[in-house]
């Protein structure tokens, strides 16, 4: 079911998969919404309860002036405080999740009692060669019909054409590609203090052959953290998309160690 939480002036939707289950604070990854986690609460039925917002200018959620982490984190929190779930939770993320969800385990462990992060990396630095994230600045956010955006968005088209919505007299993607570029200029960097910062129960989910994830980084970040385990699964990046079966299967047998 579907809510919305009012932060300032700006709405935060998200989503409430219900059940009568331990409840699990999901974060999505960029270019994605609350609802991609459909499929992983299915999986996991009625022992836990999944809750997943639209961050912060995805999905039904307002956009913002600004991407930052600490922007990011501050919504989970006030998620969270606004559930009052009475105890901890686990929290998942995948990629921009997965930052941001570990980041709120280092700022707020009175909320956080574990950890699953799916394929983010806590080291990025530029690479040279062609920006892989150029198509942005040339991609569509808005179209008069809900035909026309899909066949602007290209090779894109057929995977985003079920999340687009009505925008005023238009259709519109469920991000816009500024925002994600807002976001993307602040994800460089080291953030090893982060990461080791927390110490509940992690998982690592890794995919293989990830363009953003090493097998070297992902297993340092296994063995500098106490209490972390490690799975891999044969994707690239996209995780949860590639292969959703084995995804679920991690989750699920990681949450029932807690």
């Amino acid at each position: 079911m579907r809510h919305e939480l009012k932060i300032d002036d700006r709405t935060l939707s998200y989503l409430d998969f219900g059940g009568t289950g331990r409840p699990l604070l999901a974060l999505h990854g960029g270019l994605s919404e609350a609802a991609s986690y459909a499929g992983l609460a299915t999986a996991l039925g009625d022992e836990w309860r999944i809750i997943a917002p639209d961050q912060r200018g995805h999905g039904d959620s307002d956009r913002t002036p600004e991407y930052t982490r600490e922007g990011y984190v501050g919504d989970a929190v006030a998620l969270l405080e606004h559930l009052d779930l009475g105890t901890p939770v686990p929290v998942l993320g995948f990629s921009l999740g997965g930052t941001n969800a570990y980041h709120l385990a280092a700022a707020r462990p009175d909320l956080v009692s574990a950890l699953i992060n799916v394929d983010c990396p806590v080291e990025v630095v530029p690479k040279d060669g062609p920006d892989f994230w150029a198509f942005l600045h040339h991609l569509p956010y808005t179209a008069p019909t809900r035909e026309e955006l899909i066949t602007a968005l290209g090779p894109m088209g057929p995977t985003y054409a079920p999340a687009l919505r009505p925008e005023g007299s238009g259709w519109r993607l469920p991000f816009h590609p500024q925002d994600t570029l807002a976001t993307l200029a602040l994800a460089h960097g080291d953030r090893w203090d982060v990461w080791l910062a927390s110490d509940c129960p992690a998982l690592l989910i890794h995919g293989l052959r990830s363009q953003a994830l090493s097998k070297e980084q992902a297993d340092a970040m296994v063995s500098r953290r106490p209490g972390t385990s490690y799975a891999a699964l044969d994707t690239e990046h996209f995780v949860p998309f590639q292969d959703p079966e084995g995804f679920a299967k991690a989750v699920h047998a990681f949450l029932a160690t807690l």
